[in-house]
């Protein structure tokens, strides 16, 4: 993946879309039927176009899970594109309160790695972050138990 697309796949408040099931669906049958009946076991029927996402900013900040919750676009794409930066890790403010933590949906959704993901974008930088990193801090959030 060029460091374009990568950008691309990568939404402004640092979650890795390349990495994401919703986004991985795309090409991969299995995984798109996997979320499929995650949807149906929790009673809602999710048509194949709802199981896929082409990521946050390809999207226009109403990616696939955020249409699958019932969520509004993403705050953080609109406060981005009116401070004319690339992502959260590039702005003054940052952390604000677009990037705020919620125990809500945090055992289903990654949001909760955003600050720690910009924190190693700024550190490593995009490439570095996408390639060495990014996938480890998805898996450990969804698959280790808590080790501080």
């Amino acid at each position: 993946m060029d460091l374009k697309e990568l950008r691309e796949l990568t939404a402004p408040c640092g979650l890795d879309c390349f990495n994401c099931n919703f986004y991985l669906a795309n090409d991969n049958e299995k995984i798109r039927k996997q979320i499929q009946a995650g949807f149906s076991s929790a009673g809602c029927n999710l048509p194949d176009e709802g199981a896929v996402c082409k990521g946050c900013r390809r999207e226009n900040g109403n990616c696939a899970p955020r249409r699958a919750l019932g969520l509004e676009p993403c705050k953080v794409l609109k406060c981005i594109g009116s401070k004319d930066i690339e992502s959260c890790a590039d702005c003054s403010d940052f952390p604000c309160d677009n990037l705020h933590p919620y125990a809500d949906l945090a055992s289903v959704v990654p949001h909760n790695t955003k600050v720690f993901n910009l924190a190693l974008i700024r550190k490593m930088g995009l490439e570095k972050w996408a390639q060495e990193k990014a996938k480890s801090v998805r898996e450990t959030y969804f698959n280790q138990k808590f080790d501080i």
